[in-house]
Formats: C-alpha cells, structure tokens, sequence
C-alpha cells in the first residue's frame, strides 16, 4: 500500500472496529430482529429479511447484538459475499455468530468500510479453515491492513461509488432481466415443441406414413423380441432347451392411464418411458475418487444442460468387472434421481457420441437404454426437462432427511407424448436451431454480467489507492483521525469483569505467542 495519497495512512481493521458485549437474546424481554445468512442478499449484498423472534425463540447463534450502521461480514464461506450494512430495526437487531460485526468509530464511513471488504483481493487474501463449510477467522479478519482516507475524502468516495455502482447496477440488472427472458423463451419452446404446438404447420403439410401409435406398435414388437432373443442366449449358454410357453414369461409394459392426460394432437399418442426402453437401472454405489485406477464413472456434476461434460470424472476405487454391453453407449440416457434441489431431481442428459473408455454411472443416476436410439433420447430427454415433464417429476419426487428422490419404477411410469418418428425429426430440428441461437444470446449476456462484475472490482480498486476522487488538502490527514481514535479508546475505561467472570478467570496469564486462536465460526 505504499502508492497511497500522501493523506491516507494504514491501519489495521481492529483499530476501526468499536468493541461491543455479544448480547444474549433469551436474558431480556421482548422479541428482537434476528440476521441470519438466509437475512442477507449476496446478489445485492444488504438485509434483506431479518426474523422477528421472540426472546423464547433465540437460537443459540443469536449473540451478535447490532445496530444500525454495523458492517456484516460472513466469515462462513467469506467467498459468498455475505456483506451488508445493518439498517435501522424496530427492535434489538442481533445476528449470528457465523458474521464479524465492525462498528465504525467515529469519523469511519459504515459505507466506506462496507465497500473495501467487497473486495475480491480482500476476500481472497483471508485463510479459510475446514470444508463443512469452510470457515475464517475473526482474529485473522481484524488483523488485515485497511487503507485509511481523510475523514472528507471517504465521504466523497462514498457519493462516487453510489453514483457509478447505481448505473451499474442497472445495466447488470438488465442483463439479468435479459438472462431470465431467455429461459423463460427456452422453456416455451420446449413446451410446445412437446405439446405440437411448435410442429403444427408442418404437421398439416407433411402427413406421416406411420403415426405415433404405430410407431409404439413397432417399438413394442421390438421389445419383445429383443427379450426372446436374450431368454434364447441364455438358454444356449446353459446347454438347456427352452421350456413350454417359455414366452409367456414375457411382461409386457403397462400402457399409461390417458384418463387424466391431455389431449394430444392427430396421429400422436401417449406412452410410458417403460414401453420405450429396452433396459433400465440404478448406478454403482461403489466410492469413486480422482485419483483411483479402475473405471471412469460418471456422476451429477456430469450432466450439465442435456450434454455429457467428461471434464470432471472420477474413478471407481473397486474393478466393477463390467460385461462391455453394460457400459454407457450412444443413445443412453442418464437421469439425476436424489439431490437436496427439487430442481435438480429429474435432470437429465443422454450420451450423443462414443465414449473413448468403459464408463459407467453412480448410484445417485438412472440409466434408460431405449429401444430406437437416432431420435428417442433427444425426445425423452427435451420432455423430462420441459415443463409437463418437470410437473410430473416434482409431482413424484418424494422428500426425506433433506433429500428430493425418484425411483426407477416412477419414472417406468411417466407418460410421454409420442407424436410419428418424422415429426419427432421436425421438432427436434426446431428445437435445436432455437436453442442455438438462445445459447449464443446467453453466452453474450454472460459476458456482459461478468464484464459489470470485473468493472465493479477495477472501480473499488481504484477508489481504495485514492485515484476515484480528487484529494483536498484541507482535508485533515487519516493519521491525525487514526491518533484521535486510539486515544479515544485508551481513554474509554474498561468495563469490570463480572464475579461469575471473575471467578472462571484462570490465575496465571497467556502469551500472546502461545494463545490459542480462535475457532473458524460455523454455518449461520
């Protein structure tokens, strides 16, 4: 920090941070506004909805007393931005433990604080300790350097940065705006695309000359004989003939209950995944880890909008002596069952091209192994992620201990929308040129979001090397304002330890050097 105005100096956070008692909620009367992570708004980064509590209802969390002016600063995950100034609350405001509060003193902007600690080069620099979650240091925070401006020179910082962030702010907002427009438009046209909305014109143009349900028919006799055949293999490798009526073995799908279904346009109809696949299962449960020897095997951050991303693979610790027919080949499709996210249940991919190696699938997915592979796993695919096809899967989607699961045999009954091969061709072309040019709108608004964010750092770091605003030399130099505030404090008389406190106290004394850090704090 030597490049600084002449008129700043440097200090540590702690000298600009006020002590103040932790406050117990349960030992006074009346309710109290509680700030939890959940109370605070990272996307714009202020207390968005603190909890009105009553002084019975106190979590044991709930010892940080605020006021208003306070910067909050969440130790937990510090990457996450969970920063905001506390505003003014009806009643005590207190937060949880999981936040550093730092109380200006006088003569410190609550503003000027709030936005150094925004600062990605700041966060970064703090330690973090664990990973459930990760969590810093309240001792390591309050020891970090703090650029100091003149008492002036923090408030005309202040005014410029609400001004530029204020316009940035807007246009970031209108990206945003401009990103949900997007998936809201890819939404609808996935929707009727599988409704035959989408496909309609073309429809009256181009009769088919196999509708859906004899498409089913087709794939239904298919089924079966793929089924005899492999009844036929495993009755040769046994050195066994088939039985009498061997084939009435055969359990043909149950067809779907259109009671309740919509009506579907001319030449389609309605069948079940089931009657679509010739083989389904749950993945390994077998633990995986980067840096194990035996198959590739393919997990949820794997799926990622309908594509297979091999660039995160883990690999099975234990040889699952796989047949080759067992591993995951073109056509496959590959469904998220469980996830603490409703949203994330159902999500779903299915492999477009070969796979250089013998993958398989974890537990926590399903695998449908369709009867017709050039243009059925794209179909079932865009209606699992369409909008009737998310109802259904949330709809189904039973919850315990956190977690969102689908089984197997729920999913065998989903009914799907089957409109003739043809059209299925038709729509998925559609589709397909729609979306790419979503994509690429997308990627552009991505861009422009991203470009805000970096021109939002390059602006605060600008504004913390005193380059944002004009210096005054009327303004009294910070090193002046930082000897006021010691001296203030060294003059504040320390607060009498009570005789519970007293009498917990240990006789003897600790070193600075052998004292024992504080812990990291834990989730809010």
């Amino acid at each position: 920090m030597s490049d600084l105005p002449k008129s700043w100096t440097v200090c540590k956070l702690s000298d600009l941070n006020e002590a103040a008692p932790s406050w117990n909620p349960s030992r006074h009367a009346g309710g109290f506004d509680y700030i939890d992570i959940d109370a605070v708004d990272n996307r714009r980064q202020r207390v968005d909805s603190p909890k009105r509590l009553a002084s019975t209802e106190a979590p044991s969390r709930a010892r940080v007393g605020v006021q208003a002016g306070d910067v909050l600063f969440s130790l937990v995950r510090p990457y996450l931005k969970n920063i905001a100034i506390v505003p003014v609350t009806e009643k005590q405001g207190v937060a949880s433990t999981a936040f550093c509060r730092v109380r200006p003193p006088i003569g410190v902007d609550s503003s000027y604080l709030f936005n150094y600690l925004q600062q990605d080069r700041v966060i970064s620099s703090l330690p973090t300790y664990g990973n459930s979650p990760p969590s810093a240091r309240d001792d390591e925070f309050f020891a970090q350097s703090v650029p100091l401006a003149p008492e002036g020179e923090q408030q005309r910082m202040v005014a410029k940065l609400d001004e530029l962030f204020s316009d940035l702010d807007a246009g970031a907002a209108a990206l945003q705006r401009a990103q949900a427009n997007l998936k809201r438009y890819r939404a609808s046209v996935l929707k009727a695309a599988v409704e035959g909305r989408l496909t309609a014109e073309w429809r009256q143009a181009n009769p088919p000359s196999e509708t859906g349900a004899e498409l089913l028919a087709r794939l239904l006799r298919e089924r079966r004989a793929r089924w005899e055949a492999a009844q036929l293999a495993k009755f040769e490798a046994s050195g066994k003939a088939p039985p009498k009526d061997w084939r009435k073995k055969y359990i043909e799908p149950a067809a779907p209950d259109t009671s309740k279904l919509s009506a579907l346009p001319n030449g389609w109809c309605w069948a079940t995944v089931e009657q679509l696949v010739q083989q389904s299962e749950y993945g390994t449960s077998v633990k995986c880890d980067y840096e194990a020897e035996f198959q590739p095997v393919l997990r949820i951050p794997n799926i990622a909008k309908g594509e297979i991303d091999l660039a995160d693979i883990k690999f099975s610790t234990l040889d699952l002596n796989q047949a080759p027919s067992e591993y995951l080949e073109v056509g496959d499709v590959l469904v998220c069952r469980t996830n603490g996210s409703i949203k994330l249940v159902g999500k779903c991919a299915f492999v477009r091209s070969s796979l250089d190696g013998a993958y398989h699938f974890a537990s926590y997915l399903l695998r449908f192994r369709l009867l017709e592979t050039a243009i059925l796993p794209a179909w079932l695919t865009s209606y699992m992620s369409s909008v009737p096809g998310r109802a259904f899967i949330e709809s189904k989607a039973a919850s315990a201990a956190g977690q969102h699961n689908i089984s197997l045999s729920t999913l065998h009954h989903m009914p799907v929308p089957l409109p003739p091969a043809v059209e299925i061709e038709q729509a998925l072309m559609q589709v397909s040129q729609v979306l790419a040019v979503c994509e690429r709108q997308d990627s552009d608004t991505a861009k422009g979001v991203q470009r805000a964010k970096l021109l939002r750092q390059s602006i605060l770091k600008h504004a913390f090397t005193g380059k944002l605003v004009p210096q005054d030399p009327n303004d009294e130099p910070a090193s002046v304002l930082l000897e006021r505030i010691r001296a203030a404090r060294a003059a504040t008389p320390a607060k009498p330890k009570s005789r519970r406190a007293a009498t917990r106290a240990k006789p003897a004394k600790t070193t600075s050097a052998a004292r024992t850090p504080r812990k990291p704090h834990g989730p809010g």
